[in-house]
């Protein structure tokens, strides 16, 4: 066992004795060690739950003749952070738990874990570590939160933040808004559209790394405690059969989870996302794929904030497997890949029934033959930009228009509450990327006040920033080069025409190549917004916005 290392010998007797005094018998040193990475605190609504989750995965650890031991990871609440400056923070913190997970692992020499994750940068981050440390690993999230009710519709927390805008449009009172308030949010769990933390445990589920239901029970249901004890008891027979990350973690197994992202329509996080994990499998992913699966891979799902059905009926209508055997009925999948139940991909799908084509739709009767999700370059992202194409109103798949350029967030919020935005309007926010944020600052606050202003089927907007997986409309992120490089999102002046071809894939700046390289000659770098701490730290890393906005954001 790896944990002889610090259990075993008689060079080991001082380690013994630090195992005696946590209350560790004799009897538990001899089996094997297992770490429980505990996302647990009482800030994060998706991460209340994990301490029931985390006992119920040491007592299947315990039933399958392993020594459990809990260890924790950090996770920011991205709905709470949302607006201001701790927003600037969240992404970074993806690096912050990969790091902190690695440095426990190995430091503890634990034989295999179990990661406990539910939201956001959370998810990405321990996946990220377990592919680092490399021991068989399993992981079950805290599960998605049930739907709100509002005036007898079901909603969720992307309502919450439209109501605002609604609000300041002078199309909802006060009341109306305490009512969202009171009710978009009934219960614990990580969001309940198909939104990042979702999006990102579905695929959990769909790469290998985590058993069917993982990313769809509901965090209330007792269900999501069995899934638990078994996910303790999964660890220990893939620590019995020396299945390890990097064994699941394949190429084949990353197109799959890309392939299943497009029919989902997951949040656009997940292109910042999977490329980052894979790279720390050992797996190169070029963006450029995510067109050609998305070209070949209908959209199945309207989640909210596209649709108006909710992860609890994902759930009930049969989940990712439900999906994937969907997918599998056009050989969208590899289906020979081992994945942490012990069993193929193949084996795990099959017989799940899709049991409510109105929430799955068949593979034959999509909601349109490309996937959900959609990579643009063009000389205003000459490394690439990303949209959730599936939350793109039809009018909008192409779009001309006049920039409205702004350099941070909040300018452009007032802009948009003050009505001085207008349709057909291209809203511009740059130096929001990860190193002019820097941190890469989700724009879910603008998005929502576009649409609460009533302008989501005639405005787009476009920034070197991210986009929640709550936004919806014409939203085009992660733009590269991002403008604190000198990207050319830098060089837009207002009222340059801004070209936007979803279906054929491409972002411009209707400005000819000359004009452009004039005014990049008078460009100038701008000071760092920050210059101390973990973010300037952070920031001082980014030399390549390609990677920092797309692939991956640098390890501090």
């Amino acid at each position: 066992m790896k944990s002889d290392n610090v259990k075993s010998g008689m060079q080991q007797a001082p380690h013994r004795s630090l195992f005696n005094a946590l209350g560790m018998t004799q009897e538990e040193m001899k089996k094997p060690l297992v770490g429980i990475v505990s996302s647990y605190n009482e800030i994060v609504p998706g991460h209340m739950n994990l301490d029931k989750i985390v006992n119920a995965v040491k007592l299947g650890v315990a039933m399958a003749g392993g020594t459990p031991v809990v260890f924790p990871a950090i996770a920011v609440c991205d709905g709470i952070a949302m607006g201001h400056i701790g927003m600037k923070y969240s992404l970074v913190t993806r690096d912050l738990i990969a790091d902190s997970t690695e440095a426990m692992a190995i430091a503890h020499q634990f034989d295999a874990l179990v990661m406990v994750p539910n939201c956001d940068k959370n998810v990405p981050g321990l996946l990220m570590a377990a592919a680092r440390v490399n021991v068989p690993t399993v992981f079950v999230s805290g599960g998605p939160m049930l739907a709100g009710h509002v005036k007898g519709q079901k909603t969720s927390l992307s309502s919450m933040f439209e109501a605002v805008g609604s609000y300041a449009a002078g199309k909802m009172s006060e009341e109306d808004v305490l009512d969202y308030e009171q009710h978009a949010c009934p219960t614990c769990g990580s969001c309940s559209g198909m939104y990042t933390a979702n999006s990102m445990n579905c695929l959990t589920e769909a790469i290998g790394m985590g058993l069917q239901g993982n990313g769809t029970i509901p965090a209330v249901y007792s269900e999501r405690i069995k899934l638990a004890k078994h996910a303790g008891m999964k660890v220990m027979e893939l620590l019995e059969k020396n299945i390890r990350p990097r064994d699941i973690l394949t190429e084949k197994a990353f197109m799959n989870a890309l392939t299943v992202d497009m029919a989902l329509g997951c949040s656009t996080n997940t292109m910042l996302h999977l490329p980052a994990i894979a790279h720390e499998a050992g797996v190169e992913i070029n963006l450029d794929i995510a067109n050609e699966l998305s070209a070949k891979t209908p959209n199945l799902c309207h989640l909210a904030p596209a649709g108006h059905t909710y992860m609890e009926e994902l759930n009930e209508a049969g989940g990712i497997y439900a999906v994937m055997n969907e997918l599998n009925k056009r050989g969208l999948l590899y289906t020979d890949l081992i994945t942490a139940t012990g069993k193929t991909v193949g084996e795990n799908i099959k017989g799940c029934e899709n049991k409510n084509p109105e929430v799955i739709r068949p593979i034959d009767n999509p909601y349109s033959q490309t996937g959900g999700i959609a990579v643009l370059k063009g000389n205003l992202a000459v490394n690439g930009s990303v949209v959730k194409r599936s939350a793109v109103v039809p009018e909008m798949m192409v779009h001309e228009g006049p920039a409205r350029v702004f350099d941070c967030e909040e300018d452009a919020i007032a802009a948009i509450k003050g009505g001085k935005i207008v349709p057909g309007d291209v809203v511009v926010i740059r130096y929001e990327g990860p190193k002019g944020g820097p941190g890469m600052r989700e724009m879910l606050n603008p998005t929502s006040a576009i649409a609460g202003m009533g302008l989501g089927s005639s405005v787009a907007l476009i920034t070197d920033g991210r986009f929640s997986g709550a936004s919806r409309g014409a939203s085009i992120g992660h733009v590269s080069p991002e403008a604190a490089l000198g990207g050319n999102i830098a060089l837009v002046e207002e009222g340059d025409i801004i070209k936007i071809n979803i279906p054929e894939n491409t972002l411009n700046v209707d400005v000819s190549d000359e004009v452009l390289a004039e005014r990049r000659a008078k460009w100038q770098p701008r000071e760092p917004k920050v210059t101390t701490g973990y973010l300037a730290r952070y920031a001082a890393l980014v030399t390549d916005s390609s990677k920092g906005a797309i692939l991956q954001a640098p390890t501090v």
